[in-house]
């Protein structure tokens, strides 16, 4: 599975963004504070901005600001922008993807495992990523207050030989 560099980096911005949202962020302070190619960065918000996630304002005192809550921008928002689809299978949708037998589950699962990254997008937002202080923003283990919960009791010797399998 790929993410791609301007799904990544368009997260990126857009935390930077909801971090300070009192004022606009020009696209080099961004580049800056993020450590983003500023060319690249250009281009990404540029689709972000075509996407409805940023707005901008022009002249001296210009620059960037999200175009609505950060609670209700997710990172599914921000893929479907800069990328859109979640997932393809060499550059196309998974919609129509048909298999003949002996192969023909495999569509399935990958539409499968499309709908579960959607999901997973789609439920974290960049509130969400704002708020983690380091922690997974993901993770079920994570409490909301950024402490991690307790790791669940061990249960046998078996656990053991597991350790560190992932």
């Amino acid at each position: 599975m790929h993410i791609s560099a301007k799904a990544d980096y368009a997260a990126r911005a857009l935390v930077e963004l909801a971090r300070d949202s009192a004022r606009p962020l020009t696209c080099e302070a961004i580049a800056s504070s993020q450590m983003i190619p500023f060319r690249f960065l250009k281009s990404v918000v540029g689709e972000l901005r075509r996407g409805g996630l940023v707005r901008s304002q022009r002249g001296c005192e210009g620059g960037y600001w999200l175009s609505r809550p950060a609670e209700e921008i997710t990172l599914l928002d921000v893929v479907r922008a800069v990328d859109g689809e979640v997932f393809t299978l060499r550059g196309e949708p998974l919609a129509a993807l048909a298999y003949p037998a002996p192969a023909a589950g495999l569509p399935g699962v990958w539409r499968s495992v499309e709908a579960s990254a959607a999901a997973l997008l789609g439920a974290v937002t960049i509130a969400a990523l704002l708020t983690a202080g380091g922690h997974d923003a993901a993770d079920p283990a994570t409490a909301q207050d950024g402490t991690a919960a307790r790791p669940p009791a061990r249960t046998g010797a078996g656990e053991d030989r597991l350790a560190g399998v992932a």
